[in-house]
């Protein structure tokens, strides 16, 4: 097992069961850029961490199955299932915040990490379909038949 590997399972264990979001900013550079399909492109290592901090309040005993892990050279790239219950504030790009739908959530995603030369996350890709969490959480609106 290479260093993006370690780094990436790292994040992994730190966003998971018992979040630490202090370990989550320790393996982030300070000018990482990360690309969700909720936050869009995300500048810096606190803004990072601030998303990161929103979805484990939103899912703070998530797991994460996985499927398939590599690692090619300074990148580690993990597909599996999050999984975990809503039972915090769901925060909105708007700045607004929906309550908790205290639904179970389990998606399928693709996370990829590329690891700078002092061992941090320089670059973060997060892959999921919103439209299926969105509806596992109940806030997608009822559609006729």
């Amino acid at each position: 097992m290479g260093q993006a590997r370690e780094v990436m399972d790292r994040l992994t264990e730190a966003l998971t069961t018992t979040p630490d979001i202090k370990a989550v900013a320790e393996l982030y550079a300070v000018d990482a850029v990360a690309v969700t399909p909720d936050g869009g492109e995300i500048h810096g290592r606190d803004h990072i961490v601030e998303y990161w901090r929103q979805m484990t309040d939103a899912i703070p005993e998530a797991t994460f199955e996985s499927v398939y892990a590599y690692e090619v050279g300074a990148t580690a790239i993990d597909e599996g299932f999050f999984s975990g219950k809503n039972t915090g504030p769901i925060q909105l790009p708007s700045g607004e915040s929906l309550p908790a739908t205290q639904k179970e959530v389990r998606v399928r995603g693709c996370d990829i990490a590329t690891i700078d030369d002092d061992g941090r996350i320089a670059s973060y890709r997060l892959y999921f379909d919103q439209l299926e969490f969105l509806e596992q959480l109940g806030l997608l609106p009822d559609t006729p038949s």
